[in-house]
């Protein structure tokens, strides 16, 4: 399972995603007790704890691709609900199936619109060249699903569809020409956990709506033949050989496509992935690395009463759309976590990405998080930008120093952070270049500030401020909506006032 499970492309059906496994665990915690001391200076992605954890916990509800297969009566029943935190006020379930499958043990939906995502860009290359080559089927290191469900965490799961003995392995083919990814056909006994089948189901989906040229399409989407219908009746009836023989089909048909170039092809006519795409491989990557050392997460405050926070996905698109970010420009996230900002900027927008955090346990994560990210790129095809994750105080790291000068958009998570700091980050902002657009939670302009002759030396009075409204489900640490800011360097206003004699 994965942080950024939640909508598919717009347009069509896709199969309900699975649960945030970082907003369960810090939601799974007993709420801290409250306390008024001050917030302490910190230089990474922290949030206060909001005060109804609880609420939070239980608030939404939603249902997963596949069930307890095994656990299942021959009589196909509806899938059971759990709680989990809706990643998006958009996603709603549906029934819109035929009648045939409208009790069958998995959930379809109409895939909500994704307007979030960024403009096309002529400029970018989504495909990788390399991923695509006779080099490109060279094995290379990657974390299998099968990794995720056998050795010490084998416990946690059993095998699928009612199975007895060692689990059947499943081998499924991404659109590049690179190795096979090993599954093994299990399903977790705990329903918030990874899920083997739900994984295989979603990749199916992302292949067919963004590589499959429109003359092949039927092959995945016919109502009664199609691979996808084909996969979704073999959960429903809980056939395992039904659903090998699907995957099968669909492994040959992948092949034949990338053999003859339809696959590239349909790829290179392609300027802009889509959030829902930019979703299922940024979720992969995460459930392999993050979610099984997650309670990692737990001490990131050194002992405080903050809980670590995340932007969600969809939130950054947005800012990415909104500062009208390109491939051809640098992003910097100052307090960048586990890394899952900059890691999304380099695949969504193909720019360069950096990003720099000073706690050592989110750093390992953010590590583990890079690695993959580069193998599930070449799975994929997809040629993103290049990802820099620095270890360190970003205040006092020379190459984030530098790399500020020559930024486009610099993100700060400062929810946190105390006027100490914010003010010492102000002080960089005279070294970054006219135009720069610095997104924050907390604006760093005072509200109704002027330049005056009183003023004239402070760093804000070269920003240019607008304020932006973000909705629900766009933080991890709270349910509502919210305010955020972005600020231009513009050297303009006060020119113009010194031009003026005052």
């Amino acid at each position: 399972m994965g942080f950024f499970d939640h909508l598919q492309k717009g347009g069509a059906f896709s199969l309900q995603p699975k649960k945030s496994q970082v907003r369960k665990v810090v939601q799974a915690r007993p709420p801290p007790p409250r306390s008024t001391s001050s917030t302490p200076d910190t230089r990474s992605s922290q949030v206060p704890p909001t005060s109804d954890q609880s609420r939070k916990t239980n608030a939404l509800k939603a249902r997963a691709v596949s069930s307890d297969l095994d656990a299942r009566p021959a009589k196909r029943r509806n899938t059971p609900t759990r709680a989990r935190k809706r990643p998006t006020p958009e996603q709603r379930l549906s029934s819109d199936d035929d009648v045939s499958d409208s009790d069958a043990s998995f959930e379809v939906r109409k895939r909500a619109r994704t307007s979030t995502s960024a403009e096309p860009d002529p400029e970018r290359r989504l495909r990788s060249v390399k991923a695509f080559s006779e080099e490109g089927s060279r094995p290379f290191k990657m974390v299998h699903a099968a990794d995720i469900t056998s050795g010490q965490k084998a416990g946690r799961f059993k095998p699928a569809f009612g199975a007895e003995g060692k689990p059947a392995e499943i081998l499924l083919q991404y659109p590049s020409a690179s190795q096979k990814e090993r599954f093994d056909c299990m399903v977790p006994k705990d329903n918030d956990d990874f899920r083997p089948i739900d994984d295989i189901v979603q990749v199916v989906e992302t292949v067919s709506s963004n590589y499959i040229p429109s003359d092949e399409e039927a092959l995945f989407n016919d109502e009664t033949t199609g691979i996808k219908r084909r996969l979704r009746r073999a959960l429903a009836v809980t056939s395992q050989s039904q659903f090998r023989e699907a995957v099968d089909d669909y492994n040959k048909t992948i092949e034949r496509l990338r053999s003859n170039g339809s696959l590239a092809k349909h790829l290179d006519s392609t300027q802009r992935i889509g959030l829902p795409w930019v979703e299922r491989i940024l979720t992969q990557i995460y459930a392999r690395t993050v979610s099984p050392r997650v309670e990692s997460l737990r001490q990131y405050e050194n002992g405080t009463d903050n809980v670590y926070g995340e932007l969600l996905p969809r939130f950054c698109s947005n800012i990415f759309k909104e500062t009208k970010l390109k491939s051809g420009q640098v992003f910097v996230d100052l307090g960048s976590g586990v890394g899952n900002v900059v890691l999304q900027a380099a695949l969504e927008v193909g720019c360069e990405s950096w990003g720099c955090e000073m706690m050592s346990n989110a750093c390992d994560l953010a590590e583990l998080q890079q690695a993959e990210f580069k193998a599930r790129c070449r799975l994929w095809g997809i040629a993103p930008g290049k990802t820099h994750l620095v270890r360190g105080d970003f205040l006092e790291q020379e190459s984030i120093v530098n790399v500020l000068k020559r930024a486009d958009v610099v993100l700060i998570n400062n929810q946190a952070f105390t006027p100490q700091l914010n003010n010492e980050l102000i002080n960089h902002f005279l070294d970054m270049k006219e135009g720069c657009q610095i997104v924050s939670l907390k604006s760093f302009v005072p509200a109704g500030h002027k330049i005056q002759s009183r003023n004239l030396n402070s760093p804000v009075n070269l920003l240019k401020v607008q304020q932006k409204n973000y909705w629900s489900n766009s933080v991890s640490w709270t349910d509502v909506g919210g305010t955020y800011f972005i600020a231009t360097k513009d050297s303009s206003r006060l020119k113009a006032f010194l031009d003026d004699g005052f």
